[in-house]
């Protein structure tokens, strides 16, 4: 039974390709996809200390693409799902843009320090742009309740 259920639902490769293909899951993925690259460069360069925001940023970009794509979100309730991508995403931010100054500005005569560098503005930009969606998200499910006034005390 539980092999007809998975294929008819295309199994794990069916919600990997259906969630790529939502917002979210497109963000995800050029998080994982950019902070590999970015990995790459930076391994390859003279100074290979910035590695570790690129692997850190990867790991946790690749946890939360895999939390939201199997729905683990939705049975695990002890975590807040939404606000944790909210901190990943803004210290993901910060900490890209922060090295990557760095490493453009320090990287000159090294041509795969400043490609990291470059890439990670663009990795920055992209995760303030995630920070934003998943504000919009936050601000959007806040209900906003009226407190009774009742004056007959």
């Amino acid at each position: 039974m539980a092999e007809t259920e998975g294929s008819s639902s295309g199994g794990c490769f069916g919600k990997l390709t259906s969630y790529a293909r939502t917002r979210k899951g497109t963000i995800l993925a050029a998080e994982i996809i950019l902070s590999f690259i970015i990995l790459i460069c930076y391994a390859i360069s003279k100074y290979g200390g910035y590695t570790a925001v690129a692997i850190c940023e990867m790991v946790f970009a690749s946890i939360f693409f895999v939390v939201f794509m199997m729905d683990l979100d939705k049975q695990f309730l002890v975590v807040n799902w939404i606000w944790s991508d909210l901190i990943r995403a803004v210290i993901g931010a910060a900490l890209y843009l922060i090295t990557s100054l760095i490493c453009v500005i320090r990287g000159a005569g090294d041509g795969a320090l400043i490609t990291g560098g470059v890439f990670g503005l663009l990795a920055g930009i992209l995760f303030a742009y995630d920070s934003y969606t998943i504000y919009l998200v936050l601000k959007s499910s806040r209900q906003h309740t009226a407190a009774t006034t009742d004056d007959t005390v």
